[in-house]
């Protein structure tokens, strides 16, 4: 049974209430949630297997801890995940990152999928599917599914605010995959908004309406 992990660090909670803040710019924006992801992914990395390994130091022999295992791989939903994708390889520069493009159909409001590009060993790697906003889940779910469907075993999930309602049906659909939570929301409004949120964080990220 995969986790579920509500972030509770000082510093997550602030960087969370800035973004929220309606004149909040998209410069300010953009860099803060590149934090936040960053803070989330030192939390989310906390169970990678170690390994010990000999080397020298300038006085002697000794050994020290290596991350042993899966090699890693982040995965934004595009396209508001690409923000949280610098921040996480502040933390694991030597990760692979492959993209996934979703839609909304209008009419059955389904996700769609049109761009998938991955590792060609994604099958191997430790995944971290990011997105900032995890609100009905039907996307965090369609990726998900994606890649189990190419093999991928070992999922995480990571987003900055959830509603319960996502959360609920992400944990219903994958309850192999750990999910690590910025903020967790009151609730969805009738447009499928997260409230209280804080807007379209793609729109916020890349400045566009």
């Amino acid at each position: 049974m995969g986790k579920v992990v509500i972030m509770d660090h000082p510093l997550i909670q602030h960087k969370i209430g800035l973004i929220r803040r309606i004149e909040t710019g998209t410069k300010d924006f953009r860099e803060t949630i590149s934090e936040i992801a960053t803070l989330i992914c030192y939390e989310a990395t906390r169970d990678l297997p170690l390994a010990d390994v000999e080397i020298e130091t300038p006085i002697c022999k000794t050994t020290v801890k290596e991350l042993r295992g899966r090699k890693l791989c982040v995965v934004p939903i595009l396209r508001a995940g690409l923000g949280m994708v610098d921040g996480m390889l502040t933390l694991i520069p030597a990760a692979r990152v492959g993209h996934i493009g979703l839609y909304r159909d209008p009419e059955t409001l389904q996700p769609v999928e049109y761009f998938c590009k991955m590792p060609a060993d994604v099958s191997e790697r430790e995944i971290f599917v990011v997105d900032p906003m995890l609100a009905t889940g039907g996307s965090a779910i369609a990726a998900i599914q994606m890649l189990k469907d190419r093999g991928c075993i070992k999922i995480h999930f990571m987003c900055i605010i959830a509603a319960p309602e996502g959360l609920k049906a992400l944990q219903e659909a994958h309850p192999d995959v750990d999910i690590y939570v910025g903020a967790l929301d009151e609730k969805l409004n009738e447009h499928k908004y997260i409230v209280p949120g804080l807007g379209d964080a793609g729109d916020r990220i890349f400045g566009t309406k």
